[in-house]
Protein backbone atom coordinates (compact mmCIF):
# COMPACT_ATOMS: atom_id res chain seq x y z
CA UNK A 1 0.00 0.00 0.00
CA UNK A 2 1.30 3.55 -1.27
CA UNK A 3 1.82 5.92 2.20
CA UNK A 4 0.00 9.33 1.70
CA UNK A 5 1.09 11.97 3.58
CA UNK A 6 -0.83 14.82 4.88
CA UNK A 7 -0.54 18.48 4.57
CA UNK A 8 -1.42 20.09 7.99
CA UNK A 9 -2.66 23.01 8.03
CA UNK A 10 0.31 24.68 10.07
CA UNK A 11 3.75 23.00 10.01
CA UNK A 12 4.87 23.17 13.42
CA UNK A 13 7.33 20.57 13.75
CA UNK A 14 9.60 18.93 11.29
CA UNK A 15 8.95 15.61 12.78
CA UNK A 16 5.27 15.56 12.49
CA UNK A 17 5.21 13.39 9.42
CA UNK A 18 7.34 11.09 11.07
CA UNK A 19 4.73 11.35 13.91
CA UNK A 20 1.63 10.43 12.22
CA UNK A 21 3.11 7.48 10.35
CA UNK A 22 3.42 5.86 14.00
CA UNK A 23 0.18 7.12 15.48
CA UNK A 24 -1.95 3.94 16.78
CA UNK A 25 -4.60 2.50 14.51
CA UNK A 26 -8.31 2.92 15.86
CA UNK A 27 -8.15 -0.40 17.07
CA UNK A 28 -5.03 0.07 19.30
CA UNK A 29 -6.88 3.15 20.65
CA UNK A 30 -9.84 1.30 21.47
CA UNK A 31 -8.46 -1.27 23.24
CA UNK A 32 -6.46 0.79 25.52
CA UNK A 33 -9.33 3.18 25.82
CA UNK A 34 -11.11 0.25 27.12
CA UNK A 35 -8.47 -0.87 29.47
CA UNK A 36 -7.97 2.39 31.09
CA UNK A 37 -11.69 3.14 31.18
CA UNK A 38 -12.26 -0.17 33.62
CA UNK A 39 -9.27 0.79 35.51
CA UNK A 40 -11.07 4.21 35.69
CA UNK A 41 -13.19 2.79 38.68
CA UNK A 42 -11.21 2.82 42.32
CA UNK A 43 -12.27 -0.44 43.18
CA UNK A 44 -11.21 -2.14 39.83
CA UNK A 45 -7.80 -0.16 39.81
CA UNK A 46 -7.36 -2.06 43.36
CA UNK A 47 -8.29 -5.28 42.79
CA UNK A 48 -6.30 -4.96 39.38
CA UNK A 49 -3.13 -3.93 41.33
CA UNK A 50 -3.76 -6.82 44.11
CA UNK A 51 -3.74 -9.62 41.53
CA UNK A 52 -0.30 -7.82 39.48
CA UNK A 53 0.74 -9.36 42.65
CA UNK A 54 -1.03 -12.38 43.84
CA UNK A 55 -3.28 -14.48 42.65
CA UNK A 56 -6.26 -14.91 44.45
CA UNK A 57 -9.43 -16.25 44.93
CA UNK A 58 -13.00 -14.26 44.68
CA UNK A 59 -13.61 -15.33 48.58
CA UNK A 60 -10.31 -13.66 49.74
CA UNK A 61 -10.53 -10.67 46.38
CA UNK A 62 -14.10 -9.98 48.11
CA UNK A 63 -12.66 -10.13 52.34
CA UNK A 64 -9.38 -7.71 50.95
CA UNK A 65 -11.35 -5.15 49.35
CA UNK A 66 -14.45 -5.44 52.09
CA UNK A 67 -16.76 -6.20 48.89
CA UNK A 68 -19.34 -9.01 48.55
CA UNK A 69 -18.59 -11.72 46.49
CA UNK A 70 -21.30 -11.30 43.50
CA UNK A 71 -19.82 -7.12 43.60
CA UNK A 72 -16.23 -8.50 42.97
CA UNK A 73 -17.12 -11.16 40.50
CA UNK A 74 -18.97 -8.51 38.71
CA UNK A 75 -15.41 -6.09 38.56
CA UNK A 76 -13.67 -9.39 37.71
CA UNK A 77 -15.91 -9.89 34.74
CA UNK A 78 -15.18 -6.30 33.52
CA UNK A 79 -11.44 -7.01 34.21
CA UNK A 80 -11.31 -10.45 32.11
CA UNK A 81 -13.32 -8.97 29.39
CA UNK A 82 -10.78 -5.74 28.94
CA UNK A 83 -8.03 -8.38 28.74
CA UNK A 84 -6.43 -7.49 32.14
CA UNK A 85 -6.72 -10.34 34.15
CA UNK A 86 -6.90 -14.40 33.25
CA UNK A 87 -8.92 -17.07 35.39
CA UNK A 88 -8.08 -20.73 36.34
CA UNK A 89 -10.15 -23.18 37.97
CA UNK A 90 -8.88 -25.45 40.65
CA UNK A 91 -11.36 -27.71 41.67
CA UNK A 92 -14.36 -25.43 42.86
CA UNK A 93 -12.44 -22.59 43.26
CA UNK A 94 -11.41 -20.16 40.22
CA UNK A 95 -8.48 -18.02 40.62
CA UNK A 96 -7.34 -15.04 39.27
CA UNK A 97 -4.43 -13.16 38.57
CA UNK A 98 -3.15 -10.36 36.07
CA UNK A 99 -2.92 -10.99 32.30
CA UNK A 100 0.93 -11.89 31.04
CA UNK A 101 0.36 -9.09 28.47
CA UNK A 102 2.27 -6.09 27.60
CA UNK A 103 -1.12 -4.04 27.75
CA UNK A 104 -1.53 -5.17 31.61
CA UNK A 105 2.33 -4.93 32.12
CA UNK A 106 2.58 -1.75 31.54
CA UNK A 107 -0.78 -0.67 32.45
CA UNK A 108 0.87 -1.97 36.28
CA UNK A 109 4.12 -0.33 35.77
CA UNK A 110 2.03 2.96 35.57
CA UNK A 111 -0.06 2.70 38.52
CA UNK A 112 2.87 1.74 40.29
CA UNK A 113 4.38 5.24 39.32
CA UNK A 114 1.87 7.37 39.77
CA UNK A 115 1.39 6.32 42.85
CA UNK A 116 4.63 6.90 43.99
CA UNK A 117 4.16 10.69 42.23
CA UNK A 118 0.76 11.02 44.22
CA UNK A 119 1.11 8.81 47.28
CA UNK A 120 2.89 10.70 50.15
CA UNK A 121 5.83 8.16 51.91
CA UNK A 122 7.58 8.54 55.41
CA UNK A 123 10.70 10.69 54.17
CA UNK A 124 7.46 13.21 53.15
CA UNK A 125 6.68 13.51 56.62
Amino acid sequence: MAETFRILPHQHDKREEEVIRHLPGQDTISNVSAAMKQLGDPTRLRIFWLLCHIEECVTNIADIVDMTSPAVSHHLRLLKNAGLITSRRKGREMYYRAADTALANALHLMIEEVGRITCPTDSDK
